[in-house]
């Protein structure tokens, strides 16, 4: 059937519902002979009857039906684009909700302007959780339509989407010893003091995902709770850390943090792009979904270089 037109398609389904070419012609403000002419056509494309007729009535053959249910899905997905194109089409204002962990606010804002050039029209309000936590409650509670974050939450229908890769390292003072050595050993690790993250972050994630894989413990110096104030003592010579290198970049433009090669390193995350499925996604948040998968690792590979 790979000749068959939409047009067949819907004038075949149209005969179908009906079982009349006669309602089908009126439904399609079409001629009686215009609907038969289509129905001829997709039968000869098909190779077999699609219905059987007769003076008093028309019925579908087993062929028919089969050929229904693929139809009626070619035409729903038919829709389902339509819809999309013209709700694109009507995009000019609205408010556009998104919430995003504190790790992102190194990259996301100016992805907000790049997509804002192109929707000059539309409110775009941002949210800045703390953790991976703060952004799931947000998202329940239906203060935010899109989220920006690392781990997916669970437990709860939600669509996440992988846009890039999430890279972690170390990083440390620009004048510690490790900066001196072609390659950090894991084990050499075990001597440094780690300022890490509160245990419900992302990036804490990251440095147990990299310390069980090395079946290491290793000395916690401080904790605390946002990455500019981890930067702030690691250049100040207080401990090292495990920080996404996207939280780094301008530091390590003006060289005034370290991020030596380290063995295991970095660890690989993703980000990813997440909407609650129990509800439908706006014009605005449905298209800035697109922008993000669209060009958002090109954006962070150009401007954050592993």
């Amino acid at each position: 059937m790979k000749n068959a037109t939409l047009r067949q398609l819907r004038v075949f389904a149209s005969v179908a519902r009906h079982l009349s070419f006669i309602r089908a012609a009126e439904e399609l403000k079409l001629t009686a002979p215009a609907v038969s002419m289509q129905i001829k056509e997709l039968e000869t494309e098909v190779g077999l009857p699609l219905f059987n007729r007769t003076s008093r009535q028309v019925s579908l053959t087993m062929v028919g039906e089969y050929v229904l249910a693929h139809t009626q899905r070619v035409l729903g997905a038919m829709r389902d684009a339509e819809d999309l194109v013209a709700r694109f089409r009507g995009l000019q204002t609205g408010p556009l909700d998104v919430g995003m962990v504190s790790t992102a606010k190194y990259f996301l804002p100016r992805l907000l302007a790049q997509f804002r050039q192109d929707h000059p029209g539309i409110d775009i309000r941002l949210q800045v959780a703390n953790n991976r936590a703060e952004i799931v409650t947000l998202m329940q509670q239906g203060d935010i339509e899109l989220a920006i974050m690392g781990r997916p939450p669970q437990g709860w229908p939600t669509r996440a989407e992988p846009f890039a890769m999430h890279p972690h390292v170390l990083v440390t003072s620009v004048d510690h010893p490790f900066t001196r050595m072609e390659v950090v050993t894991a084990r050499a690790l075990l001597d440094e003091g780690f300022i890490v993250r509160e245990p419900e972050s992302g990036t804490r994630a990251a440095l147990d995902e990299y310390l069980q894989a090395h079946q290491m413990t290793v000395r916690v110096a401080m904790q605390m709770s946002s990455n500019e104030s981890i930067k702030q003592a690691v250049m100040a010579g207080m401990g090292v850390a495990l920080l996404s290198l996207h939280t780094i970049g301008l530091e390590l433009e003006h060289r005034l943090i370290a991020a030596p090669e380290t063995e295991g390193l970095p660890v690989m995350r993703r980000w990813h792009v997440v909407n609650n499925l129990g509800k439908t996604l706006s014009p605005a948040a449905e298209a800035f979904r697109y922008f993000i998968l669209e060009r958002g690792e090109a954006f962070l590979a150009k401007n954050f270089p592993t």
